[in-house]
């Protein structure tokens, strides 16, 4: 009698449990945005150290353990994968942050279960080490973006040099050897270049770094009794929708035998909108990506598609013979495809350039404002900030966060020890790059690192991509035509974009090392550790789809990588001019890069409610060149997402970023086995293609006679 109460009452509360899990009223909120998208749980009711209260705080030394590395690499394989395949189709790299964030939980529980039960477990599992396994695996997969794989590395290619019908023809090949020495190179100097300032960013000016933020709470509610059940199921959706993703990508293999064959290529609204790529293409990743981003990315997304494929392209078509010749290829440079490739670099300028100087006023502002507030300017040396009502959070976690310090002469020792060996090595492997361009950008590159990781903080917007534009057209014009400027150009820019991305990176792991009682020193070494596997594991990936995939960096081909010929083309701007440009389409530029600016300044001055309406230039930029298919399949994503969140609100923020991650996850490790086969020289069976009812008729009668 007695053990069936018991057991009433257990089922009574696994039923309240499960709905307080997904109660509507619970205190979590979503963050959904350019940088960070997920699940953010903050227990508010209650103090969050409170609840960790009785926990003790690992050493740093303790924090940094071996199972938290292997399953980092792991990770990292996978997120490398899915950031590399994103990069070399669209460009459109959503956050990844919860997916890594869920899978490093899961791993290293299932880890530490299996050794509590057979009794070899020496120490628990914390907070701490999730948040060393997170700051690894972003930091090693980040370098597939800031490695330029989809952009200014592969446009040094001959590939993609080929494409432009410029005068220029110079280009470095990839090779295993050199990128993974420049890698090695450039990428921790950005590490370095910040460090000295956490203090000042963290506790003194208490910036929000909204993605680290957010992480943070994330892991925090990992480690609660409620968050593990909740994290455990989450899971378990994420690894169903992985294996629908895996085996669907490989079922569609089967029917990709020749050149615009399978479900990739189906006319989904007729063979004329097929031609104009408007087309549906079953692509699982696209969707996930649709259910991460937000609403208005995907619609700015579809709007560029219609403004450009829709109208733009096929009205300046029937301009051919006039304002280009008629002898041209539709894929010249100084035909159609110049006009394609240059409007959507007016547009990316001119998005690039308004907020470069928004954020950089923003910048401005709020470290005025900061050190108004001082009668001194606030410096990095421990000392405690003297607060009259801090919370008993901010209290423990400003203590903790201050004990282990990173020595100063460390940080400037290291920061000058890098420099000189970078440009020591780097003009061996770019000639043209010349010792003192590199100085000049290592001079600037802390006040850069600065803007763009204080910048983050306030806006949680980098602008890694935007100084990299900036060292080809300083640079590229520096050295001029004559000297290899376009090549100095592409390889100033993988400098740059290296040291300001690392350095807000660092810094939004900081910030998450911050609120889960994690020691800088850990999430420095972790970062560190994280960045040296990415220069391994980045290269390695890339190389293979780049000897799997003969038409890689092609336009029509299954991986176009957009952004490495408009990098390219950037780089060609800088050194020429705009002589090379065909008729009337510098002063298309002009206007698109003036609406850029307008349609950015009318979103700003505009109310949220108005502004969330108004599409992103950049993202309408992105069609311009590639097409409109992506967009089909993001904006399908975002309609099961409004669809679910209309029938049940709470379950589908508790689980749409898992579905959307198993969706990405899946077909993305798909490309490993896809691309060893297509090495391997195995062809699918079966083309699977769509005809006009004429060229069928034709096709019969050939094959009848």
């Amino acid at each position: 009698m007695d053990r069936n109460g018991r057991d009433q009452r257990h089922m009574e509360e696994e039923e309240e449990e499960k709905r307080n899990e997904l109660d509507p009223n619970q205190k979590t909120k979503r963050a959904r945005g350019d940088n960070h998208q997920g699940l953010v749980m903050a227990e508010e009711s209650m103090s969050v150290e409170r609840i960790f209260e009785a926990q003790e705080v690992p050493s740093w030394q303790n924090q940094l353990t071996v199972r938290a590395f292997v399953v980092s690499f792991g990770l990292s394989v996978l997120f490398t994968f899915i950031v590399m395949k994103l990069n070399l189709t669209t460009g459109i790299i959503p956050s990844l942050n919860v997916s890594a964030g869920l899978l490093g939980f899961f791993f290293v529980k299932t880890w530490t279960k299996l050794l509590e039960k057979s009794g070899f477990l020496k120490q628990p599992f914390t907070r701490q080490e999730n948040t060393v396994i997170q700051t690894c695996v972003v930091a090693s997969s980040g370098i597939a973006f800031s490695g330029g794989f989809g952009s200014y590395l592969f446009g040094l290619s001959q590939r993609i040099s080929q494409l432009s019908s410029a005068d220029i023809n110079e280009f470095k090949n990839p090779s295993l050897g050199w990128i993974i020495g420049f890698l090695f190179i450039v990428s921790f100097l950005g590490l370095f270049s910040v460090v000295p300032l956490r203090k000042i960013m963290i506790v003194d000016f208490k910036l929000t770094y909204p993605s680290g933020t957010a992480t943070a709470h994330l892991i925090n509610s990992f480690h609660t009794p409620r968050g593990a059940k909740l994290a455990k199921k989450q899971v378990r959706t994420l690894g169903k929708f992985f294996s629908f993703s895996f085996l669907w990508g490989f079922f569609q293999w089967f029917f990709t035998a020749g050149d615009d064959c399978g479900f990739v290529s189906f006319p989904t609204f007729g063979l004329k909108a097929y031609k104009n790529k408007f087309y549906f293409d079953f692509s699982a990743t696209y969707v996930g990506v649709g259910m991460i981003c937000p609403y208005i990315i995907n619609i700015s997304v579809l709007v560029g598609g219609i403004l450009s494929w829709g109208l733009m392209w096929p009205l300046i078509e029937k301009k051919r013979g006039d304002w280009f010749s008629a002898d041209l290829p539709l894929s010249s440079f100084h035909g159609l495809q110049g006009y394609k490739v240059f409007i959507s670099i007016a547009l990316i300028l001119g998005d690039g350039t308004y907020n470069f100087v928004k954020v950089l006023a923003t910048t401005l502002i709020g470290l005025h404002r900061q050190l108004k507030k001082r009668d001194i300017i606030p410096v990095s040396d421990g000392s405690p900030t003297s607060t009259s009502d801090v919370s008993f959070d901010d209290k423990r976690r400003t203590q903790l966060f201050l004990k282990d310090q990173i020595p100063s002469w460390f940080v400037i020792g290291g920061y000058v020890a890098i420099a000189a060996v970078s440009i020591a090595t780097l003009p061996h492997i770019f000639s043209q790059l010349k010792w003192y361009y590199i100085l000049v950008i290592y001079v600037i590159a802390p006040v850069l690192a600065f803007c763009n990781a204080y910048g983050t903080g306030l806006t949680d917007w980098s602008l890694a991509s935007t100084y990299g534009k900036l060292a080809i057209f300083t640079i590229g014009a520096w050295a001029g035509a004559a000297h290899g400027g376009v090549l100095a150009g592409l390889a100033a820019c993988g400098v740059m974009m290296n040291i300001v991305s690392t350095a807000s990176d660092l810094m939004q792991d900081f910030k998450t090392g911050y609120m889960t009682l994690s020691s800088p020193r850990s999430m420095f070494v972790s970062q560190v550790v994280g960045t040296a596997m990415g220069c391994i594991i980045s290269p390695c990936v890339f190389w293979l789809f780049y000897k799997a995939f003969d038409d890689l960096g092609q336009p029509e081909s299954a991986y176009p990588a957009p952004y490495a010929t408009v990098y390219r083309n950037m780089a060609l701007l800088a050194v020429e001019g705009f002589s090379s440009l065909p008729k009337n389409c510098l002063s298309l530029c002009y206007g698109f890069f003036a609406a850029a600016i307008v349609i950015n300044l009318i979103r700003d001055l505009s109310g949220k409610k108005v502004s969330q309406y108004i599409p992103i230039p950049m993202a309408m930029a992105i069609p311009f060149y590639i097409g409109s298919y992506f967009a089909i399949d993001m904006c399908l994503g975002s309609l099961i997402l409004f669809v679910w969140e209309k029938i049940n609100k709470a379950k589908a923020e508790a689980f749409a970023p898992a579905v959307a991650s198993g969706l990405i996850c899946g077909d993305g490790i798909w490309t490993l086995p896809s691309s060893i086969l297509a090495l391997a020289g195995v062809k699918p069976p079966i083309c699977m293609k769509f005809l006009s009812r004429t060229t069928n008729v034709k096709v019969d009668n050939f094959l009848a006679s």
